[in-house]
């Protein structure tokens, strides 16, 4: 029986997740395990999201808010929005899809640096448009180079910021001035995943240029530094007509109750997300010594993450460190991509590291 796939699938391969720390400890028999691998915030969450989380327990019988009204409004307020200019998605990976299904018709280009999020060229290739991959320019998206790549058949531009796997940014001054030179009937989406982490002096605060450029969208997530990535809530912000549209194509109950309740109590509570930014930074520093202590090359970051050059194929790398309990995310060459962990977890690392080279 041959059924009827469609021609696109070929082409297309399937998203590989980080390793689950379950799965090492069964595989390899290994008791300690850390997961450095998938850019998870190791100080978890809130104590005001545990408790919203148990309140909300009582409701699993009935369906989701459909609109997220409370999350709607409580992020309208946090960012200085309408209500209406709000999407959410079950992680802002659901968002990406929509929105390729929004403006993508099958021969429309869309330009996709790399490497960057993998999910941007899923996308794309899902509703038969074609990606257009604009390679990294000193481990930084080259936005003269995205400029160049621009045809007639251009329909969406997605920007990483800070950029994912290599941790670098593009600042405001530089977002501006693309923006300025992208037609105004091309759609650019910036994917703001990590921006708890990056924002400051020279990042973009691309929410207040909303109404100066209609055609952007910005995505946001409490996957990251609000710790609540298994609970998949992300959302994006635009135009309340583009929204309007996006609507149309995202599907009944996405978000889920105890995700919607989680997210409004993790906004509420800043503080947090401050005590993880600084730990954070803390860990970058630590790891930074370590790795120049080890000759070891790798890029300053913005994110909660390192791109790091290792003296093995990526492959090998991971499968090295696997071995001593450490999960990683393998790339491409020799680079590979390392979560900042906890202090402790951080140690546990480069004494694997040191054992392995």
């Amino acid at each position: 029986m041959v059924l009827p796939y469609r021609d696109v699938i070929d082409n297309i391969s399937p998203y590989v997740p980080g390793k689950p720390i379950s799965d090492v400890q069964r595989e390899l028999g290994l008791t300690n395990v850390i997961k450095l691998a998938s850019n998870e915030n190791p100080f978890g969450c809130s104590p005001k999201v545990k408790q919203a989380i148990s309140e909300s327990l009582s409701e699993i019988n009935l369906y989701p808010d459909g609109n997220a009204t409370l999350l709607r409004e409580s992020l309208a307020k946090h960012h200085g929005l309408k209500p209406e200019q709000f999407i959410f998605g079950a992680g802002s990976n659901e968002i990406i899809s929509f929105i390729a299904q929004l403006f993508l018709n099958p021969g429309d280009e869309s330009i996709c640096p790399h490497p960057s999020f993998v999910w941007y060229d899923t996308a794309v290739r899902a509703v038969g448009a074609t990606p257009v991959i604009v390679p990294l320019k000193d481990f930084t998206i080259d936005l003269d180079a995205i400029k160049s790549a621009l045809t007639e058949k251009t329909k969406i531009i997605w920007i990483c910021n800070p950029n994912n796997p290599t941790g670098t940014i593009i600042t405001g001054r530089q977002q501006e001035d693309f923006l300025n030179s992208v037609p105004s009937d091309v759609v650019v989406v910036l994917d703001e995943a990590y921006y708890e982490y990056a924002k400051g002096e020279y990042f973009p605060e691309s929410v207040l240029l909303l109404d100066k450029y209609p055609n952007i969208i910005v995505l946001r997530t409490f996957s990251k530094a609000y710790g609540l990535a298994s609970l998949r809530v992300g959302y994006g912000m635009a135009s309340a007509e583009i929204v309007s549209y996006l609507n149309r194509l995202r599907p009944p109950f996405n978000v889920n109750t105890i995700a919607q309740k989680a997210a409004v109590a993790a906004l509420e509570d800043q503080s947090f997300i401050s005590r993880v930014v600084s730990e954070n930074k803390k860990g970058l520093l630590s790891l930074y010594d370590a790795f120049e202590k080890l000759g070891l090359k790798y890029v300053k970051s913005y994110t909660n993450f390192i791109w790091v050059e290792l003296p093995y194929r990526s492959g090998e790398a991971f499968q090295k460190l696997l071995k001593k309990g450490v999960i990683i995310r393998p790339f491409m060459d020799n680079w590979v991509r390392i979560t900042v962990g906890t202090e402790e977890e951080n140690r546990i690392l480069v004494k694997a590291l040191e054992e392995i080279l």
